[in-house]
């Protein structure tokens, strides 16, 4: 049986908010990148989304090795579908599952094929889990995504004329982070807001009794955006 590894992502600015997927399809000696593009939705919407896509544009009943930072679709995939299942796609509090349509499309699909979930840490150098981060986040901010389709030799090159990634400092670091912002966060009464600009967040705190904060990862805006929610 061919053997097909896939790396997957997903974004939302403001999470829910404009959105996007990527993918990569490793195939033997051909590379594909994919991604799209959704008007309002979440992060972990995105997350499903890109792991099923890429899986819907396989040939024929492969063993398909999955790499993807969410650990969302992981324990969902891997643990959480057989109680809904079970329980007919409802949680233990008699309501349905969150995201139903799309674990529901991502547990058909998937089933077609042979498998196998691999967690990989975010942000820490893995070279084609930060590239479908870049084609994630460059479609939720409705930029110009340039997508590969070739030989593994060729993607080499083509990688190299690709923006490095964002060097994010480590967990527990105590250097002060520098360089371009992923986004600004805000928070005025009880509501938290992602900003894409700093003049946008600034025109929502400027003179009120607001909070904000320049963050420099995906990771971060989420971490930030739980904490002020008080979730």
């Amino acid at each position: 049986m061919n053997k097909v590894t896939i790396y997957g992502d997903g974004s939302a600015i403001g999470n829910p908010g404009p959105g996007g997927w990527g993918a990569v399809i490793l195939d033997g000696d051909q590379v594909t990148e994919c991604g799209g593009f959704a008007e309002h939705t979440t992060n972990n919407r995105m997350e499903l989304t890109a792991t099923i896509e890429a899986l819907r544009k396989l040939k024929g009943k492969v063993t398909a090795v999955i790499k993807t930072d969410s650990k969302y679709v992981i324990n969902g995939i891997t643990k959480w579908v057989f109680g809904w299942e079970k329980n007919g796609w409802q949680t233990s509090q008699k309501a349905d599952v969150l995201n139903k349509d799309l674990w529901q499309e991502l547990v058909a699909v998937s089933r077609k094929h042979s498998v196998e979930w691999e967690h990989v840490r975010g942000h820490e150098g893995v070279a084609l889990n930060e590239r479908v981060d870049m084609i994630a986040n460059g479609y939720a901010r409705k930029e110009s995504v340039k997508l590969f389709s070739g030989s593994t030799s060729e993607y080499t090159e083509f990688l190299k004329t690709m923006p490095k990634a964002r060097v994010v400092s480590k967990s527990g670091s105590k250097s002060k982070k520098t360089g371009p912002a992923y986004s600004y966060v805000s928070l005025l009464d009880g509501k938290v807001l992602t900003h894409k600009t700093w003049a946008e967040c600034e025109k929502r705190v400027k003179g009120k009794n607001a909070k904000y904060k320049k963050v420099f990862s995906r990771e971060e805006e989420g971490e930030l955006h739980t904490l002020w929610s008080g979730t």
